[in-house]
């Protein structure tokens, strides 16, 4: 019967009742957006790189050297001379070295140009090797790999040609078209920015750039490359794998007073350490304002509810009159709060699910973030336990200033 009374009752009020939930399904949707993009971010920055000692670049914030070899977020302040890559690959403590060349793209996807060992060497999560789902490594200058979503959402197969585009912009008017690329690679997802990377060799890097000049390609250039050496001048960054943990001090001060050019090494884990202090503070005004929020909404449905109750007084009586026990109106006002609660955190959850699968595809493409849509974690849990809590100790006041109309009184009213 209690359950029946109440919903009759949220029935008789449904516009005031709508208007709360939807007031609670926004809050719930904040605070738990808020929070799952927090931990879904941090997962997919510190599973992104593994087994990686340093990132040699350079010299910048490590901040932004992380953000842009890792990440592709953000662009290159200069570039490392190929000399000076080979001086540091060839260091007798130094077990493997992947040069990465950033600048270019395919249909706003971002190019790298790479060699051999990025595919041997580089790993993400917990130090998992890239695999291929379909295809081998490239092996000769226009060839290329995708990762996982570039084929998926462009629907390309092995063996088809791609031309790739001179910037890194989601549209560009200077195409590469006289060197199309063919597709001999497709990697495994990842749930990192290798997914959203197109993988070329160094030397294919430089043959498209041999006949442009200031972003410009030179007319009557054909394909005069063919007889010109190949090798880079420059690189973007390296990656470092040391032989020994122990050198990555040494190794790294080294490279930080390295006097032929300004570069700097950074420490991965260091970098993200000091990217997430930064977030922190954002962090926590968004969730203060997530909370904040919610505590509105909460306070809204219990004015709600108090504010009806001088509308309801004969209703009240009525149930009194009829042998209803005092403490019958005291649960009716709390379980129409847990009904309001319930529905809202539901119809909040669904949005949330939503915006998630809308928005997904966008984030992964343009920052590289993959967004998991298991957003019940015990976080979330913890967060809806304290809701609920809130809400059966508010609806507490509505409920007292219920049990205290005498019955008496309010018959009178008749």
């Amino acid at each position: 019967m209690l359950f029946k009374v109440a919903l009759k009752s949220l029935l008789n009020r449904k516009l005031t009742v709508i208007l709360t939930i939807f007031t609670i399904a926004i809050s719930i949707f904040v605070l738990l957006g808020v929070e799952h993009l927090r931990h879904e971010t941090k997962n997919s920055f510190s599973k992104t790189v593994s087994g990686v000692d340093l990132i040699v670049g350079a010299r910048t914030g490590q901040i932004n050297l992380l953000l842009y070899s890792v990440f592709r977020i953000g662009n290159a302040t200069n570039n490392i001379s190929w000399r000076t890559y080979q001086e540091l690959s060839a260091n007798p403590k130094v077990a493997w070295a992947i040069p990465i060349s950033l600048g270019d793209s395919h249909k706003g996807y971002r190019v790298m140009g790479t060699n051999s060992d990025y595919f041997k060497h580089f790993k993400y999560a917990d130090k998992q090797h890239l695999s291929f789902s379909t295809g081998i490594p490239f092996a000769e200058t226009f060839e290329v790999v995708l990762g996982a979503e570039v084929s998926h959402r462009l629907g390309y197969q092995l063996g088809e040609q791609i031309i790739l585009s001179h910037g890194v912009g989601s549209v560009s008017f200077s195409n590469h078209e006289e060197h199309p690329f063919t597709i001999t690679g497709i990697l495994e997802p990842t749930g990192t920015p290798v997914d959203q990377t197109v993988h070329v060799s160094l030397e294919g890097i430089e043959a498209i750039h041999k006949d442009w000049q200031s972003g410009v390609k030179r007319p009557n250039s054909g394909k005069s490359f063919l007889n010109k050496d190949l090798k880079p001048k420059s690189i973007t960054a390296l990656m470092l794998g040391l032989k020994s943990k122990i050198a990555t001090f040494r190794i790294q001060r080294a490279v930080n007073n390295y006097r032929k050019e300004p570069l700097i090494a950074i420490l991965p884990g260091v970098a993200l350490s000091e990217l997430w202090e930064m977030m922190g503070i954002m962090e926590k005004v968004l969730s203060l304002i997530s909370a904040l929020v919610l505590f509105a909404s909460l306070m809204g449905m219990s004015t709600m509810l108090l504010a009806s109750m001088e509308e309801r007084k004969k209703e009240l009586a009525v149930l009194r009159s009829i042998g209803a026990h005092s403490t019958f109106v005291i649960w009716l006002i709390e379980l129409e709060a847990i009904f309001i609660m319930a529905i809202g955190v539901l119809l909040g959850l669904v949005l949330l699910l939503l915006t998630l699968l809308i928005l997904q595809p966008y984030i992964s493409h343009h920052y590289g973030l993959f967004i998991n849509f298991n957003f019940i974690n015990s976080n979330a849990l913890a967060y809806l336990g304290i809701i609920f809590t809130a809400t059966i100790l508010l609806a507490m006041i509505p409920g007292i200033v219920a049990y205290r109309y005498s019955l008496g009184k309010s018959l009178t009213k008749f």
